[in-house]
This record gives C-alpha cells, sequence and structure tokens, in this order.
C-alpha cells in the first residue's frame, strides 16, 4: 500500500475539507503557546499531544505546544509544511480511526538555530518543558545516575559555542531564565527513566556543576554569579515526574497510506498507535498546566509506584519479547507472542519477578496488569519490529530488568527469569540469530560491548565474565552475584546450545 502521488498535502486548507470526526479539536495558531517539547517523535505526537489538545479543548488555556526537533530536519520539515498539523490514527483488531491533532502551536529545529531554542525556554509565556529524547540523550550512567558526557556535552558546557545537546540546551536554557527572572517553570520528563523527575534534577544539577567549574568555580564573581542562579532555580524550577504509557510503533508507508485513506490528504507526519494509553503525572507545577486530568491523566503526589509497575511489567517484558523475538527471527513483538511457551515464560516473569520486586499502586494487581499488557503487545495491527524494541539495550536494560533483580536479590529471592532476558540480551549484542542470519547492534555503548566481547573468551562463560564487566550497564552488586551469574550463564548456555524455541520449552 503507497501514498498516492500528487494527493493534496494536509494543512490548514485542508480543515474544512476533513471528514468531520478526523478534524482536530484546536485549530493551530489560535492557541498561545505555554509548553515547549523537545524530542518531536511519534510517541510525543500520539501520547503528550494528544492529552494536551482534549485539556485545551475541554478546559482552555494558552497550553499551544512549541515541538522542538534536537537534530534530525524530517519531522520538522514535514510538520512546519503541513502547518504544525498532523494525524493519529488508533489501530485495533475491530477496525481503525484517524485524527488530526492541532496540539502544536509551532516547531523548531534545535541544531539549525539553536539560540532561538535558549530564547524560548527563556520567555516567560512558557511554563511547561516537556522531553521525549530517549534514555541515551540525558548523558547519565544508567548504573549510577552519574552524568557521563560525551564530546559534544562536554563541549556544550564548558566552552561558549551555541549548544547542540539536550543537556546543554537546558542548562543555556535556565542560565538565560533565571537571569531576565522571567518567571517559574516546570521541567518535565516523559522518558522511560526510573524516578524520571528525580533524574532530570540530577542532570541539570551535575551539568550546572560542570559548567560553573569551567566558568571559574567558586572564585570571584562567576562564583557569585552561579550561587545566584543556582538559588534562583531552587526556587523557580520543578521537576515532576511522570508514567507515561502507550505503544506507538515507528510510522511507515502504511501507516501514512492509512491515513491518506482516512483523511483524503497525505499526511507525511503520521503516526499510528494502539488505543491503550496512560499518563500519570506528579502535580508540581509553579507557572500552571493544562487541564490533563479532564483528558484522563492521573494526577499525583508520587508517581514511583506507577512508574516502577509500567518500567518493570510493560517494558522489562517488552525487551524480552524483543531480545526471544529478534533471536527467534521474529519480525514483530506480536509475532514474537507466536512462539510457543514464550507467553507462558512471560507471565512468570511478571508473576515470580516483577511482582516481587516492588509494592503496586494501591488497588492494582501487578498480574492482572501484565496479563493486560501482553494482550496489548498482541495486537496483531501493532507492527512494533522486535529490531526497534531490542535497540539502546545497554540504556534500557538497567531500569527495565536490572533495578527488579537488584530488589529481588535484597528480598532474597532468585530472579530466574529476569536472568533470562539479560542472557538473551548477552547473545543478541553477540550478533547471530538462531538461524544464522545478522542482527545489529545499535547503541551507544557499541564499540564497548564489541571491545569486551572480543577481549573475552568465546564461549557462553567468557560472554557473561565480559558483558558483566560492563559498569556502565550492571550495578556493582549484580556483577558481584554469583547465583546471578549462574542463572544467566545457564540460560545463555541454552539459549546458544539449543535456541530460543527448545529453550523456552525447557522453561515451562
Amino acid at each position: 500500500m503507497a501514498v498516492t502521488i500528487g494527493a493534496s498535502p494536509l494543512g490548514l486548507g485542508a480543515l474544512r475539507r476533513l471528514p468531520e470526526s478526523a478534524r482536530p479539536l484546536v485549530r493551530p495558531g489560535t492557541v498561545p503557546a505555554g509548553i515547549v517539547h523537545l524530542g518531536l517523535g511519534a510517541f510525543h505526537r500520539a501520547h503528550q499531544a494528544v492529552y494536551t489538545e482534549q485539556a485545551v479543548a475541554r478546559a482552555g488555556g494558552d497550553w499551544g505546544i512549541v515541538g522542538v526537533a534536537p537534530r534530525s530536519t524530517e519531522v520538522f520539515d514535514q510538520l512546519a509544511a503541513q502547518d504544525c498539523l498532523f494525524s493519529v490514527t488508533t489501530l485495533s483488531g475491530v477496525g481503525s480511526e484517524t485524527k488530526v491533532v492541532g496540539a502544536l502551536a509551532g516547531v523548531r529545529h534545535a541544531a539549525s538555530d539553536p539560540a532561538a531554542i535558549v530564547a524560548l525556554l527563556a520567555d516567560p509565556a512558557i511554563r511547561v518543558v516537556t522531553l521525549t529524547v530517549t534514555e541515551k540523550a540525558y548523558q547519565l550512567d544508567p548504573a549510577t545516575g552519574r552524568l557521563r558526557p560525551d564530546a559534544e556535552v562536554t563541549a556544550d558546557l564548558t566552552t561558549d559555542r551555541a549548544p547542540r545537546t539536550v543537556p546543554g540546551l537546558l542548562v543555556r536554557g535556565l542560565l538565560a531564565r533565571a537571569v531576565a527572572d522571567a518567571g517559574p517553570l516546570a521541567l518535565v520528563s516523559c522518558d522511560n527513566l526510573p524516578s524520571n523527575g528525580k533524574r532530570l534534577h540530577s542532570l541539570v544539577g551535575q551539568a550546572l556543576a560542570v559548567l560553573a567549574e569551567a566558568a571559574g568555580g567558586r572564585n570571584g564573581a562567576n562564583g557569585a554569579r552561579a550561587e545566584r542562579i543556582a538559588d534562583w532555580l531552587r526556587t523557580n524550577v520543578t521537576y515532576p515526574g511522570t508514567m507515561v504509557d502507550r505503544i506507538v510503533p515507528a510510522s511507515t508507508p502504511e501507516t501514512l497510506a492509512a491515513a491518506q485513506t482516512a483523511l483524503g490528504f497525505t499526511d507525511l507526519a503520521a503516526v499510528a498507535a494502539e488505543p491503550y494509553r496512560q499518563w500519570v503525572i506528579e502535580d508540581n507545577f509553579p507557572g500552571g498546566r493544562p487541564a490533563w486530568e479532564q483528558a484522563g491523566a492521573v494526577l499525583t503526589d508520587d508517581a514511583g509506584s506507577w512508574e516502577r509497575l509500567k518500567l518493570r511489567a510493560l517494558n522489562g517484558v517488552h525487551s524480552a519479547a524483543a531480545y526471544l523475538g529478534a533471536l527467534a527471527g521474529r519480525e514483530t513483538i506480536a509475532d514474537a507472542l507466536e512462539i510457543p511457551c514464550l507467553r507462558e515464560v512471560l507471565r512468570r516473569m511478571i508473576a515470580e519477578d516483577v511482582a516481587r520486586s516492588f509494592s503496586p499502586p494501591d488497588g492494582v494487581s501487578v498480574v492482572e496488569y501484565g496479563d493486560q499488557v501482553l494482550d496489548r503487545f498482541a495486537n496483531p495491527v501493532i507492527r512494533h519490529r522486535t529490531i526497534q524494541v531490542a535497540m539502546d539495550g545497554s540504556q534500557k536494560l538497567p531500569q527495565r530488568v536490572l533495578h527488579t533483580m537488584v530488589d529481588l536479590r535484597a528480598a532474597g529471592h532468585r530472579p530466574r527469569y529476569a536472568a533470562l532476558v539479560v542472557a538473551a540480551w548477552m547473545r543478541f549484542v553477540r550478533g547471530r540469530a538462531d538461524d544464522g542470519g545478522q542482527l545489529p547492534l545499535d547503541d551507544p555503548l557499541a564499540d564497548r560491548i564489541r571491545t569486551a566481547l572480543a577481549a573475552g573468551r568465546d564461549s557462553p562463560a567468557g560472554v557473561v565474565d565480559a558483558l558483566f564487566g560492563l559498569t556502565e550497564v550492571f550495578p556493582a552488586e549484580l556483577a558481584a552475584d554469583e547465583e546471578v551469574r549462574e542463572l544467566v550463564l545457564e540460560w545463555l548456555t541454552a539459549l546458544d546450545r539449543y535456541g530460543v524455541e527448545a529453550t523456552l520449552a525447557g522453561a515451562t
């Protein structure tokens, strides 16, 4: 299925000719901007933008979103050409529904004009900044939470050049806001990080410390200025934690074709998503916020238990299905769940490992939540590719799986099925599927992983020793836990010797 050549593009001129059911709730350009969002990807468009448009439509407010693409120009160009309009197609086994979203008040490309982004972050009209930039953009060690800046982030924090990275943009924007005394601001991480609000707060604090040190530390006028800015930020900036949930696969030609069929116009920024969505937000917004609760969001004092529920019982299970599915040659997560015994193994992982690792939100059953997750993953029209979910494993495994293992060990339990996920990741990063096909290693630590593997013995035990030595990934207490090592080695040996399907059959 392909997009029809010559079809009119989506834009403001198309609104009156759209099917009434597909028209946006808010017309772009009519709602002043109050939010900046960093990371203009598919998830934001199908999640926070949808919630915000519905909240503004129901309760009003100057909460238009200025969407910022940090590096890639593709989505920026598409949205700019379409007057900031895009569509979301909700896919289920019984049909689909396509709606155009008008939440964006503007779009910017950070790499082309970083000064404009810094000015936006310092604009008193902006009272909320949200982020979906993926785990790796934070430049935080996934095991320790410490800032581990690459050369680009270091240059942003130690020189006067225009910022090129997310940490650089945030810090420069906050400094400009503090100097201008531009009013309070909430910085809201919507990425899958443990304690994402606290992590973002820590990132800003560590980055400011690096910047202050480069400017002369605490000595003289520079030190006094740094203290004044730090005081202003402590008083005026908050970091609400969140939990976000909606399966949004990468857009494909089929996604664009489905949108065109539903709308009668070409939408090159179209996205598709499952029907389910959830947003849990800590209600700590000193400059105000949209009435997101009127769009179905959960406002809370502490999102921590919700976050752990999702990271461990959804994201961790997602990673398990991705690595095992990719090794078994399955293209999508739904395909992976057709592997004999996989669903039963994942249910056991949820019941025996995840459910015993933390206390869920009041009234929530982890096992029932996990069953719902598996049903969502099995949706055949959500073609979430195993390779896509498997990327950036070094950044994802700690919060999705390893923290479960740490908490289980602290409680005296054996993390049997979580160890299977670690073993599947270890086999995946070696680059070969069960049928001998090549698997890509798309990971910020790809060079470190390859170097560690090359230096170790070419055996399951050698692989376990080599990869447990990655201190950026594995917490020290896990790396030193002989029982955990033995569990991972047992699974990896089975996967190497028998492949995924036979290993899963033996696990049940």
